[in-house]
């Protein structure tokens, strides 16, 4: 963009600022800004970047427990896992890039997440993914699917940090605004932890990595705004990512961080070296004035107002001890990467921009970040779903398994994960599908990490309040039915426009759920991301918004992984349902896809017999009582039965429930705070439960190689199997 162009209320309003908001800068600047003045406001004050609509919401959410190092604030989260340990980890949403352009926009999702971890000290040892995606009837779905699967894959596999885990949902209602929330783990020593806090008058500040170019001007603003039909000619804000470069990148910060150089350290990622300078510089309470004609550019006759909102990929900026710059500079050269002094740390409070001679922007720090909008936006308090009206079963118990099995949001994930190298670094103990969660060992110890994502975002639809809480308590239920302690979440919180009451009553709804469910687990939010505006305008006006989608993210800890269990049954054992049966159809998968209705409330979550129950089943892996075990979630009992059957291709005999539910209701309700536990000794685990004031019951005995229903009918491992597996390879054929 020409630095020529006027600066007003108009030009102010395409860069997504109201006129409110460009009254606030005047007032501050006492003047009127400059063209990178104004850009630096818009971008930094962007939904994107200043959270202005969800600030005062996320404030209610539990931030620290005793295991917590550092929480929301940093650039990722932070718990101590034992023995001078710590894992690092956040997720982020790449949804509008993914849209626009699949395959850059899901893989500089991957390398912006990277950054964020080892930007704090960390070794990156695990990726994971939560991915939404429009109707499979719909045309644009599948050229979606390939561009993210393909660009995670090529970024992860590429850069050498295996993609462990993740989900996937298909629904209409992601048909223009597709979500692709990316996580990452990270491992660091304690005591060598590193943070942004810009320090030391003086101190010069160091840009390494690749160079800057125009890809991505303005992704920050672009990602804080609907989306219409010309969607698509918006590809110059989606960034290009180069994987190779970001491993060099890696190696460079963690051999320069084993010195004493740092004195802080940022990623450039949202808005890039705008948001890396002030967040640094306004963090540690000082000015930062930078020259721009030292920035390395890979594009001639850039400008400031460029090179100061550029998203270009797999840069970072520092803070370096003065006698240290060499030793840096020595280390970067080694990897091939760019590194250059371009400014310093000031007393004055401002950041100062100098290009070609002249001062392209001068701005006061303190007012930049304290005076950003934050909004109260109205919100109305979604209606009570309306009760379920009669159900009844059209098909027999075997063809509606078979035909759930083989349904989108239930289908097996092959296709997708083995584009994932899982194994890269040799720490991965349970691959995808192996278990509940993604079970990772800490190197040189036996230490182990359970991992997993979460969220059913039509419980949210219906009531966002239980499904913020279910959302929680799901991801703490995988975590403990592998056996882990679960230690802390991250979290990305999708939803719609936020200046529509309704959206924002959703929002707040998801907060009070997800606080409630974290306050009653010990389960507090270290780190995370709010994307809005997830909706797509129509070419009459209207517009579509996602389902409410607060995914989360979670993180446990085993102190021997060996003591993992996976989900798998072994043959000669019992399975035991643990966990209350009410035979909970609203919301539920059977209803969508066997009678084509989305109605009903989500079942109810009980916080206390989540706990109660979960922390009974942990314990019980942990004795050895358990062998395998499984939560029971989407398509409820017989689901989780099938899905036990097919990760180990054993098969096994159920017994009829006896309970007074119908048959369709016992076996496909989505009840929570049940698990499916395999046992050498059910006697002695029911016995157990009992003493623990936990429902426990034997449902069925694993062996052969059939499912044998109540009723005598069987259904070959291999008929499941074939069902489970068909759906994605036909939809991507």
């Amino acid at each position: 963009m020409s630095t020529s162009v006027t600066v007003d209320e108009s030009l102010a309003r395409e860069f997504g600022l109201t006129a409110e908001e460009y009254g606030r800068v005047l007032s501050i600047m006492g003047r009127t800004p400059s063209l990178t003045e104004l850009g630096v406001f818009s971008v930094m004050w962007s939904e994107h970047c200043s959270y202005k609509s969800s600030r005062k919401w996320l404030r209610n959410l539990p931030t620290t427990a005793p295991w917590v190092i550092h929480g929301p604030g940093e650039n990722a989260g932070v718990v101590d896992i034992g023995q001078g340990y710590a894992a690092i980890f956040k997720m982020e949403s790449h949804n509008h890039p993914s849209f626009i352009e699949p395959y850059q926009g899901a893989a500089t999702g991957v390398g912006g997440i990277l950054r964020d971890v080892f930007t704090m000290g960390a070794r990156p040892v695990a990726n994971l993914n939560a991915l939404r995606f429009g109707s499979p009837e719909n045309p644009n779905t599948r050229r979606i699917v390939d561009g993210v699967v393909r660009g995670i894959g090529g970024y992860g596999n590429c850069v050498g940090v295996p993609t462990v885990g993740g989900e996937v949902n298909f629904h209409p209602a992601y048909d223009g605004n597709p979500l692709v929330n990316a996580m990452t783990v990270g491992i660091a020593r304690t005591d060598r932890i590193f943070l942004s806090a810009a320090a030391g008058i003086g101190n010069p500040v160091v840009y390494v990595g690749s160079r800057t170019g125009r890809d991505g001007i303005h992704g920050a603003t672009m990602s804080s705004a609907e989306f219409d039909e010309d969607a698509l000619s918006k590809r110059p804000t989606v960034q290009v990512g180069d994987p190779f470069i970001e491993k060099l990148l890696i190696e460079a910060c963690l051999e320069l961080m084993a010195t004493d150089a740092i004195v802080a350290i940022q990623d450039m990622g949202a808005a890039g070296l705008t948001s890396s300078s002030v967040e640094m510089a306004g963090k540690g309470g000082v000015g930062i004035d930078l020259d721009l004609d030292a920035v390395p550019q890979r594009e001639p006759g850039m400008s400031a107002y460029e090179m100061m909102l550029s998203e270009s990929q797999e840069r970072m900026l520092m803070v370096l001890r003065p006698d240290r710059t060499e030793v840096a500079r020595k280390i970067f050269e080694k990897w091939e990467l760019d590194f250059a002094i371009i400014g310093h740390l000031t007393d004055t409070g401002n950041i100062v921009v100098r290009h070609k001679g002249a001062i392209e922007a001068d701005i006061p720090l303190a007012p930049l970040a304290d005076q950003a909008p934050i909004y109260d936006r109205p919100s109305i308090k979604q209606p009570a779903p309306e009760a379920l009206g009669s159900v009844h079963a059209p098909l027999s118990l075997d063809d509606m398994l078979i035909r759930l099995l083989g349904s989108p949001d239930l289908c097996s994930r092959a296709w997708i994960w083995n584009q994932y190298d899982s194994t890269v670094g040799g720490q991965t103990v349970r691959r995808p599908g192996a278990a509940d969660a993604a079970i990772v060992k800490v190197e040189d110890t036996q230490l182990g990490l359970a991992l997993t994502t979460d969220c059913t975002p039509r419980y949210c639809q219906a009531d966002a309040r239980t499904g913020g809480a279910q959302a929680v308590a799901e991801a703490w239920r995988n975590i403990t039915a592998t056996g882990a302690r679960p230690l802390a979440v991250t979290d990305n919180l999708n939803f719609g426009n936020p200046e529509k009451p309704e959206i924002m009553g959703q929002f707040v709804a998801a907060i009070e759920g997800m606080a409630e469910a974290c306050t009653a687990l010990d389960f507090p939010v270290v780190s995370g991301n709010v994307s809005l505006y997830n909706e797509t305008r129509n070419p009459d006006g209207s517009t579509r918004a996602i389902l409410p989608t607060p995914a989360i993210g979670a993180l446990g800890v085993l102190e021997t992984v060996d003591t993992a269990v996976g989900l798998g049954m072994q043959g000669g054992t019992d399975v035991v349902l643990i966990g209350a049966t009410q035979g909970e159809l609203g919301q539920s998968i059977w209803l969508r896809d066997i009678l084509g209705r989305e109605e009903g409330a989500p079942p109810p979550v009980d916080l206390a017999a989540e706990r109660r129950n979960g922390d009974f089943v942990r314990e019980q892996i942990q004795s050895g009582s358990i062998t395998a075990c499984h939560d029971i979630a989407d398509g409820g009992i017989l689901v989780a039965v099938a899905e036990m059957t097919l990760a180990s291709g054993i098969g096994c005999e159920l017994e009829s429930p006896d309970s007074g539910i119908r048959p369709e209701a016992f076996w496909f309700g989505e009840d929570q705070a049940r698990y499916l536990a395999c046992t050498p000794n059910a006697a002695a685990l029911c016995e157990q439960a009992a003493k623990a004031g936990v429902p426990a019951r034997i449902i069925a005995r694993a062996g052969g190689n059939e499912l044998i229903l109540p009723s005598g009918v069987t259904i070959s491992v291999a008929r499941m199997k074939n069902a489970h597996e068909a759906f994605l390879p036909a939809l991507m054929n």
